[in-house]
């Protein structure tokens, strides 16, 4: 067992990777089993400089909040604000605590100083305003598009004014209100105003398709791409905050397959620029369909790579990460019958897995069970789905930034 697994692992870099892949895809996705180990995100990093000056790739995109995310592009790509913003003003979930998100600016920023724009590295949050503690106000995504046709077409076309809208969305500590992710009548998504927006969100992201050819003439490709992506946000939050205010059973299942919803739309915008690596937990971006328990209900929804990955066929490719041990979070030496605990059995301490040779060898093995909720291993019953696997031996001590809880 242990030489024909040798048979399937080889060096972690690009050209390995894109070894194993029938062809360049547009989305090379790149999960982490848990977040906060900068030992992944350092590889992670190495593997992205090397898609840009060997394979062309010209953008990466991580599970952080799409709108934050126009911080750190704009640092990167023209040096407006410093990294200490960047890293501050830029990042959700605490990603900007991290030095490896740190070095990856950085890196970034060097790069595209004194490059062209069509050669610059771009850098895109995927993830909607969203936070485990409840959706943000969707006043930002919205006024944003308003006003951005407002300063384009003729005020006649305009659903509604400025105005309107501000007094619409009132405060936007209605919309943030903590409470409402266990109490649905704290949610402010189903009353009469939010279903005005609703429509109004609706009517705006129409026009601006409608309007398509102008308003590139007008402005640009580049204003008018985030243009689009504050209207799909938009609409996006004010579903979300509807189905928060839903007492029924499959509430919950619906909040996350609409988060998936809209990472989706937002990975496959990312890919309508040339190719991306993506970076996210491997539950949003296996093609598998994903399913929880929570309060007692069974859970399932198709995560945003499934949803990718139907669209764009081999345009998509999915390669996790797993490690061997996390010592500092419990997570010890893995059992020798599970997956983890073969890989670790070899020498090296990383390595790119090549999945289709490794499900060919393996045989019965378990699933390998955490003692800490905050990692998920791999699961046996998807790795034949899987494009790759990149091996991390052990996370060192010491390094991590998530909270511990």
């Amino acid at each position: 067992m242990t030489a024909a697994i040798k048979d399937a692992v080889h060096v972690v870099d690009a050209a390995t990777v894109m070894g194993l892949l029938p062809a360049r895809p547009r989305l090379l996705a790149m999960g982490e089993p848990t977040h906060g180990e900068d030992v992944l995100l350092d590889v992670r990093n190495e593997l992205f400089r090397q898609l840009v000056e060997q394979e062309g790739y010209r953008t990466i995109a991580i599970e952080s909040d799409c709108l934050m995310g126009l911080v750190v592009d704009d640092y990167v790509t023209s040096g407006a604000g410093t990294l200490d913003e960047a890293m501050e003003r830029g990042f959700s979930h605490g990603f900007g605590a991290s030095a490896a998100n740190r070095e990856l600016v950085r890196w970034m920023r060097a790069y595209n100083d004194g490059r062209p724009g069509s050669q610059r590295v771009r850098f895109a949050g995927f993830d909607g305003p969203l936070e485990t503690t409840g959706a943000a106000s969707p006043r930002q995504a919205l006024t944003a598009l308003h006003a951005y046709l407002t300063a384009r077409v003729d005020a006649d076309l305009l659903p509604c004014t400025a105005e309107t809208l501000d007094r619409l969305l009132g405060a936007d500590d209605r919309w943030s209100d903590p409470a409402a992710v266990l109490d649905p009548s704290r949610s402010v998504g189903q009353t009469p105003e939010a279903g005005q927006l609703r429509l109004l969100a609706d009517d705006l992201v129409a026009l601006l398709d409608a309007q398509t050819p102008h308003l590139i003439a007008a402005s640009s490709r580049e204003d008018w791409d985030r243009a689009r992506m504050h209207g799909r946000t938009a609409v996006g939050l004010l579903r979300y905050h509807f189905w928060m205010a839903d007492s029924s059973p499959g509430r919950i299942a619906r909040l996350l397959g609409g988060r998936a919803s809209m990472m989706a739309a937002n990975l496959l915008a990312v890919a309508e620029r040339g190719p991306a690596m993506v970076y996210a937990h491997n539950g949003h971006l296996q093609r598998d369909k994903s399913s929880a328990r929570m309060g007692g209900l069974a859970l399932h929804w198709w995560s945003a790579g499934s949803i990718v990955s139907a669209q764009l066929g081999e345009g998509y490719a999915f390669v996790p990460t797993a490690i061997g041990t996390i010592r500092h979070r419990g997570v010890d030496t893995p059992s020798p019958d599970t997956i983890e605990g073969l890989l670790y059995a070899l020498p090296e301490d990383r390595y790119v897995v090549d999945a289709r040779r490794l499900t060919a060898v393996l045989g019965d093995v378990a699933p390998r069970v955490s003692p800490w909720f905050g990692y998920a291993p791999l699961d046996p019953a998807h790795v034949a789905r899987h494009d790759g696997i990149v091996f991390v031996k052990d996370a060192p001590a010491g390094k991590t930034w998530w909270p511990v809880a």
